[in-house]
């Protein structure tokens, strides 16, 4: 097949079908199968302001740190003693009161980074401040531990460095039926024909030509796994509840896919804070509760971990816009069936003790969070996706 004519004429050179996936070689070469767990990752982006999520009712620095943009006692959702959720929580409350929901309050890391993009890239890749990774950590999970594309997917048009290996790389896909339907390509079909030949090692065509047949395997096994289950809980009808209901009928279709990434976008507030982050909480609350009901009704709630984060809180003074400026250290929420520590994981820090920029100091290292995961729930050493140790924590 002549280069120009396939780049021409294919409909696979604009599609998604050109996210990057495994070659052949390494499915016969993978370190370990993976566990029997799911984990579900969602990304709040644009920096959620986790003082007006989990509220500290009760402190007086609060209220006057935000004369605009406090909730007040009324309006909030009665927690512990001293912390309350966001009004817009409620159905998150009911989680929450059925020992499913953990709250992990400080979370962070040294030198914090207050850039959108690299602040993001530090989450995902698990790296420090000052490092940069050209790999997210989910790729590197797959490579020491993946044997398929499919092994990790996001519920996206492009993928996040998240999954990203060195080796191996998850899936990005926002319709699992247009994705197979790319797939039939005729051109991808004639390629498949000759995967075999010596010459497509010899050009460097030869590595897209071997990945694009071994996405088209797994387009195939997504459709033909999918096509079994059609899920009859009632979701919002907003895009990121649909982004859960996709995640939802994957697992319960029973795909052997391991890590789900979903994102929720908007959280930027500088400006006019209250009715934009109500409206989202809203969004990701009512998804999430309808996501668990369905996963309930199927008995895989018990095998799946959903973590929410955002890539970094929210200065604990308002601005002139009636909004909040990018911080540091935030809130992040554990939702599963099997939590050991449920609740309130720990107390919030000190408005008190602030750092020189005026926002709440990080108590715990998000690492550590990500090896309690990988060690406890997906049950592989985290030490080779992470890149060294890190204290497990106590939530699972």
């Amino acid at each position: 097949m002549e280069r120009r004519k396939f780049l021409k004429q294919s409909a696979l050179a604009s599609s998604l079908f050109f996210v990057p996936s495994f070659v052949k070689a390494f499915e016969t070469n993978l370190a370990s199968e993976l566990g029997y767990k799911r984990l579900v990752i969602v990304q709040l982006s644009g920096g959620n302001d986790g003082l007006n999520t989990v509220i500290p009712f009760r402190n007086d620095i609060y209220y006057k740190s935000r004369p605009n943009i406090s909730i007040s006692k009324s309006k909030t959702i009665k927690l512990t003693d001293d912390l309350a959720f966001h009004s817009s929580l409620l159905p998150l409350k009911r989680l929450y009161d059925k020992g499913y929901l953990s709250i992990i309050n400080n979370v962070g890391y040294p030198n914090p980074n207050r850039s959108h993009f690299r602040a993001t890239d530090i989450w995902q890749t698990a790296s420090a401040s000052n490092q940069y990774l050209q790999s997210g950590w989910i790729g590197r999970y797959l490579d020491a531990y993946g044997n398929h594309p499919y092994n990790a997917i996001e519920i996206d048009e492009s993928m996040s460095l998240a999954l990203k290996g060195e080796r191996a790389t998850g899936i990005a896909l926002t319709n699992p039926e247009m994705l197979y339907k790319i797939s039939q390509d005729p051109y991808l079909n004639n390629i498949q024909k000759y995967y075999n030949d010596e010459h497509l090692s010899e050009h460097n065509l030869g590595y897209l030509y071997k990945s694009m047949i071994t996405a088209k395997s797994s387009a195939t096994y997504i459709h033909n796994t999918n096509k079994t289950w059609d899920s009859k809980t009632e979701y919002p009808k907003t895009p990121f509840a649909n982004q859960l209901k996709t995640i939802g009928r994957f697992i319960n279709s029973g795909l052997q896919t391991r890590v789900f990434y979903a994102s929720l976008g908007g959280f930027d507030t500088h400006v006019n804070q209250l009715n934009s982050q109500k409206r989202l909480l809203d969004v990701y609350a009512e998804g999430v509760e309808a996501f668990v009901k369905d996963l309930k009704k199927q008995n895989t709630f018990k095998d799946t971990l959903i973590l929410t984060f955002s890539e970094f809180g929210r200065r604990v003074k308002e601005n002139s816009g009636k909004g909040t400026d990018h911080g540091s250290a935030n809130n992040v929420f554990i939702i599963g069936e099997n939590l050991k520590k449920q609740g309130v994981y720990n107390n919030l820090a000190a408005l008190t003790d602030l750092d020189d920029n005026g926002d709440i100091k990080f108590e715990i290292d998000f690492r550590s969070i990500y090896a309690t995961v990988l060690s406890k729930w997906l049950h592989v050493n985290e030490k080779p996706v992470l890149n060294k140790e890190f204290e497990p924590l106590h939530f699972i």
